[in-house]
């Protein structure tokens, strides 16, 4: 489904059916780790935010400073208005997290729900997949932790995810997957995946200086 890639492809399909919708999980499935991660002081950032309801959930939860981005303009036009009684820091702007405003170290924690599988379904995909990262990486505080809720095994994500420039520690875990299906193409490689949801937690590492300017 290279056309995942294509931001005219998102603003015809929100056009065409404004109604929310949640690839792959609600925040309850994964929610025990949310909460074991991220304070509701935390600075958090959804990326690919589009109708889904996490924000909404989330901010229910407790967590109210959430800045959501979109590629596409119709989305963010609407969920604006859905929100706008939600207060300043629960935010939904334009931007394409390819090449993200934020300055670096911003958030505390980033949530990534498909964006990731989105982006490797399109063209160009390799490249693009890691224009994000990089962006994540950059815009993600030291000890911040980027969630990546993902269909694709780990011999297929941790290629991205991994790569020797990016200071973070990564952990493979798993949800099950909910009994409704999402409407997701699936690549060939990942055809043959389990039953579950992986979230891949990825902890940026903090360095701390000692004499001589020695990392620590």
């Amino acid at each position: 489904m290279s056309q995942y890639g294509k931001p005219e492809y998102w603003e015809e399909r929100y056009s065409r059916d404004p109604e929310p919708f949640d690839w792959y999980q609600r925040f309850n499935g994964f929610k025990d780790l949310v909460q074991g991660t991220f304070t509701p002081e935390s600075k958090l950032l959804n990326v690919g935010a589009g109708n889904s309801r996490l924000s909404e959930e989330m901010f229910d939860e407790g967590y109210q400073n959430i800045t959501n981005i979109d590629i596409s303009h119709v989305v963010t036009k609407a969920m604006l208005e859905k929100y706008k009684d939600k207060g300043p820091n629960f935010r939904y702007i334009h931007m394409d997290a390819r090449a993200m405003e934020f300055e670096d170290g911003s958030f505390d924690g980033i949530i990534d729900k498909a964006t990731l599988d989105s982006i490797l379904c399109g063209e160009s995909s390799a490249n693009n997949a890691q224009k994000m990262i990089s962006e994540i990486h950059r815009v993600l505080q030291p000890k911040g932790v980027y969630f990546v809720i993902s269909y694709g095994l780990p011999e297929h994500r941790l290629l991205y995810l991994e790569k020797p420039e990016y200071d973070w520690n990564v952990v493979v875990k798993q949800v099950h997957k909910p009994t409704i299906s999402t409407s997701i193409a699936i690549t060939n490689e990942d055809k043959d995946s389990p039953n579950v949801h992986y979230i891949y937690v990825c902890t940026k590492v903090f360095f701390c200086f000692i004499a001589q300017g020695q990392k620590k």
